[in-house]
């Protein structure tokens, strides 16, 4: 993913904000999604189906364990519940994690690639990215990709044509906005440390965003780079006496590793800002963003149009969350010597669930 491609993702995405319902490894050329020769190929005709008795069999590959994916998935399995299909009842479910390993993640798509599943769905671009060059007959669906059009899994947002659709995790929205909160509320902050993977296109995507929305308010991104789980402490350490924040994306790599981003953070009294809840409650101070949970359960609602009522996958639109709300930790506020002002307070919009104690 580079990040020149990303004006195309945002015009998309504004066409789609009207009217929504709702982390990477590089993936180079292994993204495709129809048919060979590049044509779109519908997994099914969109006709309603006989329900009835059926026993569906999923498969799900997962990138790598950390809250946020777990919570998507769980969020998942609970659309299908609601909807009357259940686990070891009428719903077979092959789940796989490919615990960040490449070779793993591609593995898996083979296998899943090998069988046959009435639907596949892809938790994070290096899954999606692997299922959708290797399956061709079953429909997928993605979720927790940040940029499905840089990654090359459709070419239309609205419509995205083969046997591929989901939701990407980022509404370009949260991210300027949170840059805005830190900007009006942090006045003596002049650098942002990032902590990234730059081989993670999502995680190269969102620090060009983030870069940009700072950049507006005259504050300079300070990028510390890590290759794999165990140079992440390193990385935080790195920006101590450099910047006056830290920030980071949904860099896989860097998630799997957060608590020591945390331990650096409170350590040195510096403020630290996510990309997502769950890093909030785990320690981070605040971010803007949604629950991955409500993410999960909104592309399982995709799912069960799917196989439920013969939805064709390729005229489903990709959605993006739209529930958008400042997210802060006031135990984590504390920690890093950071006072929480009623200027703060106020721009969170849900106080009771969104104030973290």
């Amino acid at each position: 993913m580079k990040l020149r491609k990303k004006v195309s993702m945002f015009l998309a995405v504004s066409a789609l904000l009207v009217g929504v319902v709702g982390c990477g490894n590089n993936g180079g050329n292994n993204a495709a999604s129809g048919a060979k020769g590049g044509e779109a190929a519908p997994v099914n005709s969109g006709a309603a189906v006989e329900t009835e008795g059926k026993t569906y069999k999923i498969a799900i590959s997962q990138y790598v364990e950390h809250p946020s994916l777990d919570a998507t998935r769980e969020g998942f399995m609970a659309a299908l519940k609601d909807a009357g299909l259940v686990e070891n009842e009428n719903l077979k479910v092959d789940y796989n994690n490919a615990q960040a390993d490449p070779t793993n993640n591609m593995s898996i798509a083979q296998k899943i690639a090998g069988e046959k599943y009435d639907l596949v769905l892809a938790i994070a671009t290096p899954p999606a990215i692997a299922v959708a060059s290797q399956v061709k007959e079953s429909p997928i669906l993605f979720a927790a990709v940040t940029d499905p059009l840089d990654a090359k899994l459709v070419k239309n947002l609205e419509k995205p044509g083969g046997n591929i659709s989901g939701a990407s995790d980022t509404n370009p929205e949260a991210i300027s906005k949170l840059m805005d909160f830190i900007a009006t509320n942090f006045k003596d902050v002049k650098n942002v440390g990032v902590v990234m993977n730059q081989g993670e296109p999502n995680a190269v995507v969102m620090t060009g965003l983030a870069e940009k929305a700072l950049e507006k308010h005259g504050i300079k991104l300070v990028k510390a780079s890590v290759t794999n789980t165990s140079e992440v402490k390193q990385a935080a350490e790195s920006l101590v006496g450099r910047v006056d924040a830290i920030y980071i994306t949904l860099d896989n790599t860097v998630v799997e590793a957060v608590n020591t981003v945390i331990q650096v953070a409170n350590e040195h009294d510096i403020p630290f800002f996510s990309s997502d809840r769950d890093t909030v409650e785990n320690g981070a101070f605040a971010t803007v963003g949604f629950k991955y949970y409500d993410h999960g359960y909104q592309v399982g609602q995709m799912a069960v149009e799917v196989l439920k009522n013969g939805q064709n996958v390729g005229d489903m639109k990709v959605t993006m969350p739209d529930k958008l709300d400042v997210i802060m930790n006031l135990k984590a506020a504390s920690e890093q010597g950071i006072e929480v002002t009623d200027a703060m307070k106020d721009q969170v919009q849900d106080k009771e669930n969104n104030i973290i104690e």
